[in-house]
């Protein structure tokens, strides 16, 4: 699997999000995050504990965001999007509202017309000072792959002590203000074959998607080698078909 050693990477092209500038805030080392999730680019979540200590100093997350914003605004490279990202959970970094509020001000003086991007799984949610922070940023990126306890539990292996309900009741804080990623799959682990995209899990998914009426949705499926051996990707007419679902209650939709 892999994992980015740098602070900033790229720009590289999104399938999402154009020319997007990654932005990794997690340990250049080991993964961290709050989810296990089985088709990981980043691998298996093999540190379990979260401490402050392990993330990287605001001074040189700033300082490496600054040089490569200018760098990149001297020689005219193209960026459509600054994004969160990386490896793991970007959220979980202690002062990642203060983060947010020192790029807002680099991408103002930089890159004025550049979105900001954050991918997040939204288990912070419940951190006043992260909701705080993904509102004042044109995207926040929110994760919903299964609205059933035994699919969520089974795809994204929470390490944390959350439910997807839990999650569900999470995203309505941001009354609809989100966009909304959900990753569709199918295969066999810890025994169990499953796909995301069969009645009746895929009506109930819908259902929430309508309840909680996110902006945007954006509906994908595997691109990148993952740490479980035994899952497929989801023909893309599919995922088409998923979308029309979803633009015919009113919500936009797209299909990578």
């Amino acid at each position: 699997m892999f994992l980015w050693d740098n602070v900033v990477f790229g720009p590289i092209h999104s399938r999402r999000l154009g020319s997007s500038l990654g932005i990794n805030i997690s340990p250049t080392t080991v993964k961290i995050c709050s989810f296990d999730c089985i088709y990981c680019e980043c691998g298996w979540t093999l540190e379990k504990t979260i401490e402050p200590c392990l993330f990287l100093p605001i001074e040189k997350i700033i300082d490496a965001i600054d040089m490569k914003l200018s760098q990149c605004k001297t020689i005219g490279t193209i960026i459509d999007s600054i994004t969160f990202s990386g490896n793991g959970e970007p959220t979980l970094h202690p002062k990642f509202d203060q983060i947010i509020d020192a790029l807002i001000v680099l991408r103002n003086k930089y890159y004025p017309k550049t979105v900001i991007t954050c991918l997040s799984n939204a288990t912070q949610l419940t951190n006043e000072r992260v909701l705080a922070a993904l509102k004042k940023i044109e995207n926040p990126i929110l994760k919903l792959d299964a609205v059933s306890e035994h699919l969520f539990k089974l795809i994204n292996k929470p390490i944390v002590a959350i439910s997807v309900e839990k999650i569900i009741n999470l995203l309505q804080q941001l009354h609809g203000d989100f966009i909304l990623q959900t990753l569709f799959l199918k295969g066999e682990i810890d025994g169990q074959i499953f796909n995301n995209t069969l009645e009746p899990h895929l009506s109930l998914w819908i259902k929430v998607v309508q309840h909680i009426h996110p902006r945007k949705v954006m509906i994908y499926s595997l691109d990148r080698n993952t740490p479980a051996q035994r899952l497929e990707k989801i023909p893309f007419e599919k995922l088409v078909e998923i979308s029309q679902k979803i633009q015919q209650i009113g919500i936009l939709a797209d299909a990578y």
